[in-house]
């Protein structure tokens, strides 16, 4: 079966010695959504910015449909929607102008542009704004522009850069409600990254994880959150740290997963093993500042495999930041 997105053994490297990718390999099916996450300078929107033919790899094979991005990339261009971080549309136009510049860029006959606008419009939830000013847009209805401007092609796969970030919850739903109808009518492969761990629970079909230019782990929501182990106990270390290396040791841990001022405890039963553990700690002469119990999440994957928490706060702010400043000229 021929696939949406197949990389091989791809390799990045910026000036002498700054390695963004190193060896990826990768298959996303048709038809799916596929979320890519991990930390900053991780390799993420390198390997994206690579797959939609902006920048050639160093070294590797990455195919979109059975087209090689770097020998054919006229081809993929005319398969593939991209929405960048970076806004993509003009504040000072309506919505329907952006789409119409857009129309033109991409070359739709002049016979097919009317109606292909209202529809995506339509698609996006966007047809009653569509002749006001974009300043005058929220977040959420800029970002479902973007998005807009991305379909107008008809694209077999849409590649999305952080596509909701920096908008509010119920802004982000909505994104994710109108992508979900037009991937439903559509059929159209959806690969996006993100900062929201909720975000890639709720949404991807398969997630990876990319950590310092690799994909250490690939898998469904579920499945990732299985390798994870049967339950947690969350320690919040005390004035003296924890022992998370004897910890190890006891019969009944499974893992230990380490992060700054705490320790992540996979256990098979959390509620049994909770009583054991404190008992450890205490003739161990260990406190303990604060303990919670529950059951694996993204985060807890995340922190697995990438060996570290994912912070989105910063990143978020920054983005938020700037699109203010845009809209307002």
């Amino acid at each position: 079966m021929e696939r949406a997105v197949e990389v091989k053994n791809l390799v990045k490297v910026y000036g002498r010695n700054v390695r963004a990718l190193d060896g990826v390999n990768l298959s996303v099916e048709p038809g799916k959504t596929f979320a890519l996450l991990g930390p900053n300078g991780a390799g993420k929107t390198t390997l994206v910015r690579i797959l939609t033919t902006q920048i050639r790899p160093t070294s590797g094979e990455a195919f979109v449909f059975g087209l090689d991005v770097a020998r054919e990339g006229g081809k993929v261009r005319k398969i593939i929607g991209y929405v960048p971080q970076e806004m993509s549309v003009w504040t000072d136009l309506s919505g329907y102008e952006n789409l119409l510049i857009y129309a033109k860029i991409y070359g739709i006959p002049r016979s097919e542009r009317e109606k292909l606008l209202w529809e995506v419009l339509e698609k996006l939830g966007m047809k009653e704004a569509a002749k006001g000013l974009v300043r005058t847009y929220s977040g959420g209805m800029i970002r479902r522009l973007e998005i807009a401007s991305a379909l107008l092609i008809r694209p077999k796969i849409l590649f999305l850069d952080e596509p909701t970030i920096g908008l509010d919850p119920s802004a982000r739903k909505a994104v994710w409600t109108e992508l979900g109808k037009f991937k439903e009518g559509d059929g159209v492969t959806i690969f996006f990254n993100t900062h929201y761990m909720d975000e890639a629970d709720l949404y991807a079909e398969e997630i990876g994880i990319i950590n310092e230019g690799k994909i250490v782990t690939l898998g469904t929501a579920a499945e990732l959150k299985r390798s994870v182990g049967g339950e947690l106990i969350t320690l919040a270390a005390g004035p003296n740290g924890l022992p998370s290396e004897k910890l190890r040791t006891l019969e009944f841990v499974q893992d230990v997963i380490a992060a700054e001022g705490e320790v992540r405890v996979v256990v098979r039963d959390a509620e049994a093993a909770l009583p054991k553990l404190l008992e450890f700690l205490r003739q161990d002469g260990i406190s303990v500042a604060r303990v919670s119990m529950t059951k694996p999440t993204l985060d807890d994957v995340f922190l697995k495999y990438a060996g570290t928490k994912f912070e989105a706060g910063g990143r978020v702010s920054e983005v938020r930041q700037m699109r203010r400043m845009i809209r307002r000229g």
